[in-house]
């Protein structure tokens, strides 16, 4: 309590020293998306941090009925930053959900399911923290148009970078496309955008996140990587909202917009968030070891948890239609649950770019930026930790390269599976793990359940696509 009284001083002498005008509260929804209201600094004071804000949960995507639509919001001291992009000088804070009537965390608030997810980890005493890396890549388009109804449907994408652009009137066109699979690394003019990603950590830093670097990535059409520092979980994922929302109004500075949708272009790399994750207890890594590729017994039987509950939880770390088009072969996308050293097409990976005994993790690599990483970066943890708990072992490495091997090779390496479908009734059949310590509940899985195959994966089937008229229209 002394050390949140002493971030409450600190928010509101810094309001005060730098005449801040307003705060901007942000809180997460359900499916993963960072909602936001905004109050005047007149009314906000100490009182703000134990009273909280009303708003309307029946308008927040997977919550509330209308008819107990009303919610707090608390916000968190210790997530403050200037928010760079508000023409009058305001602060953010990220907050937790709360019920109005009873003062308790809401049971389907991301943020809570990720506090209760550390505090069950603690309670194991197996580990005091996890922490996580994600590598969250995304694309930079200078056009996008899309549009759906009852008699038509399209979508146009476009960028400078564009391989396909080579042969339009640009007034000048001046080359240096980087073509489909080739934009991992050169240097400009083929990677037009390094400017754009310095400013873009630029900002990142003075809102005191940690970047390690930034570069293009595979993908021609303008995909990118920056690559943010680890953290303890709810940090992780705290800073992995803030990233995504400097990176994507930076972009609009600059009449240019980005997507972390995983896979926005036919024919090349999609976007991947793969996910860094390691135990440690009491300041010492518990990852590493005298067992393959260094790892401890705990972090073999750490990937033996992930590897036997993948197909669930892929449901959260992979939780879009669009997610299974990038796990598939031929694009470097993870589609073999097997681990490896060093092996970037096996689902698991244990880098070996360092000895420190620090430096060791476990690399998922599964999982996209579509995520809601709350939700994620929780689910991992707890299959993580039931394959410790029940000593699951994960089989033996796979260090060939998945891509060319032989079929009759591949017939007992299991594979992700192949839709958002099929991800959600392997969640509904196995989700105990996730239960543990009441991280999710009975209820968070079945709305997310119900969720995704209401909103998102119902309305898709009745949709015609437009490929099915090349298919089928002569018929």
């Amino acid at each position: 309590m002394a050390e949140r009284n002493e971030s409450i001083k600190k928010v509101l002498d810094y309001v005060t020293t730098n005449n801040i005008k307003f705060v901007d509260f942000k809180f997460m929804d359900f499916p993963g998306q960072w909602q936001h209201f905004t109050v005047p600094t007149t009314h906000f004071s100490a009182d703000s941090f134990e009273d909280g804000y009303g708003f309307d949960g029946s308008s927040i995507r997977g919550w509330k009925a209308i008819n107990e639509s009303d919610m707090l919001i608390i916000p968190d001291p210790d997530t403050m930053f200037l928010d760079p992009f508000m023409d009058a000088p305001t602060i953010s804070l990220t907050c937790d959900v709360f019920e109005p009537s009873t003062k308790e965390k809401y049971s389907r608030c991301p943020r809570n399911i990720a506090q209760k997810a550390n505090a069950y980890l603690k309670s194991t005493g197996l580990a005091d923290t996890a922490y996580f890396g994600p590598e969250a890549e995304f694309f930079i388009f200078d056009d996008v148009r899309y549009e759906t109804n009852a008699y038509s449907s399209f979508y146009m994408i476009d960028s400078i970078e564009g391989t396909w652009n080579t042969g339009r009137d640009e007034n000048p066109n001046l080359g240096y496309k980087p073509r489909y699979k080739e934009g991992y690394f050169p240097v400009p003019p083929t990677d037009s955008l390094v400017n754009l990603r310095s400013e873009m950590v630029l900002r990142m830093m003075e809102a005191g996140l940690d970047i390690e670097a930034q570069h293009h990535e595979v993908a021609s059409g303008g995909q990118c990587e920056i690559d943010l520092r680890f953290a303890p979980l709810l940090k992780a994922a705290d800073d992995l909202l803030l990233f995504k929302y400097i990176i994507k109004n930076t972009a609009r500075l600059h009449n240019k917009t980005v997507t972390y949708m995983p896979k926005p272009i036919s024919g090349d790399n999609g976007s991947g968030m793969h996910v860094h994750a390691s135990l440690w207890k009491d300041g010492k890594p518990l990852f590493a070891g005298n067992g393959y590729a260094g790892l401890s017994e705990m972090g073999l039987y750490f990937i033996g948890g992930l590897i036997k509950h993948a197909d669930s939880l892929l449901a959260f770390t992979n939780p879009t239609t669009n997610s299974y088009k990038r796990l598939v072969p031929g694009f470097e996308a993870p589609v073999r649950l097997a681990y490896s050293q060093r092996n970037r097409s096996a689902a698991i990976r244990i880098p070996q770019y360092s000895s420190n005994p620090k430096a060791k993790r476990v690399e998922f690599r599964c999982p996209d930026p579509a995520a809601n990483p709350y939700l994620a970066f929780s689910a991992i943890l707890m299959a993580g930790l039931d394959g410790i708990i029940n000593r699951i072992d994960p089989g033996e490495p796979l260090d060939k390269n998945i891509y060319d091997m032989e079929p009759e090779e591949l017939a007992n390496v299991p594979s992700t599976p192949e839709s958002l479908s099929a991800a959600l009734k392997a969640l509904a059949n196995d989700h105990d793990y996730l239960l543990r310590g009441d991280v999710f509940t009975e209820d968070v899985i079945d709305a997310w359940i119900t969720y995704k195959f209401e909103k998102e994966i119902k309305p898709m089937s009745l949709l015609p696509h437009p490929y099915e008229f090349q298919l089928y229209f002569d018929v």
